[in-house]
């Protein structure tokens, strides 16, 4: 049976043919967390340029630090790229891009960008997409399996937060496979397998299993929360709301 879907904002794709943030390791020392037996799994499709998914992150590390059994909640980051359809390498202009996109103007699309960049200081989040230009996350989304890969989803999710970063906060070209590899190596991958990853196809056939399920179960843009296998949540959903479908997915989870 698919899972049920509650929606809110988020980030759209067009095809071609709170809280601070804090560490999963250190969420695991907060006292009074126990729960015994295989986690409750959150799976989270989104794409690392996307303003709304560095939100909804936020968001939903804010939710895990009220839920009572946070530290024992498995995430696992999914790939959706926003704008599949551009080259590997190629950049272009983030405003020209959004206005052909959704039909506006560059001026509305400025102001687009403004509107969320207000939201996402209510985050804690410094956002400067006046320094951004739109590329090709694919090889982002495959070196962010390789940290699964090989830190589990401590280093997956420490690479995540450091590519919303050097995209959102630093302007940093994340279609670039140096900056990707600098920015990974900071979150603690070793430098020369980055670079062999990139060089190869390794874990192409992971994203483009990733995005065939995103299209599966309905996800047309993100983020896209997918909670135990169980309930579905379109868009940045208010941390209150993570929280309530949290309780929701352990109970259902607890009971088999």
């Amino acid at each position: 049976m698919a899972p049920s879907t509650t929606r809110a904002a988020s980030c759209t794709t067009v095809r071609a043919t709170g809280p601070s943030w804090q560490p999963r390791h250190a969420r695991r020392k907060r006292a009074g967390a126990g729960a015994v037996g295989s986690p409750v799994q959150v799976e989270v499709w989104s794409d690392v340029v996307c303003p709304w998914c560095y939100i909804g992150k936020r968001r939903l590390e804010g939710a895990l630090a009220r839920f009572p059994a946070g530290d024992q909640i498995e995430v696992v980051w999914r790939s959706f790229e926003l704008a599949p359809g551009l080259p590997a390498g190629q950049e272009v202009d983030l405003l020209d891009h959004l206005a052909a996109k959704y039909g506006v103007t560059r001026d509305e699309a400025r102001a687009m960008n403004e509107r969320v960049t207000a939201l996402a200081a209510g985050e804690g989040l410094g956002l400067r997409l006046d320094l951004a230009r739109r590329g090709s996350t694919f090889d982002a989304h495959r070196i962010l399996h390789l940290a699964r890969a090989r830190g589990g989803d401590e280093m997956q999710e420490a690479l995540a937060e450091a590519l919303f970063d050097a995209y959102q906060t630093g302007g940093q070209p994340i279609a670039d496979r140096a900056t990707i590899t600098a920015v990974a190596v900071g979150a603690g991958l070793d430098a020369g397998e980055v670079r062999s990853a990139l060089a190869g196809d390794a874990y192409a056939d992971a994203v483009r299993e990733d995005e065939r399920r995103a299209r599966a179960l309905g996800a047309t843009g993100v983020p896209f929360f997918v909670v135990d296998g169980r309930i579905a949540l379109a868009g940045a959903q208010p941390a209150e709301v993570l929280v309530s479908v949290l309780e929701r997915a352990g109970a259902l989870h607890r009971a088999g």
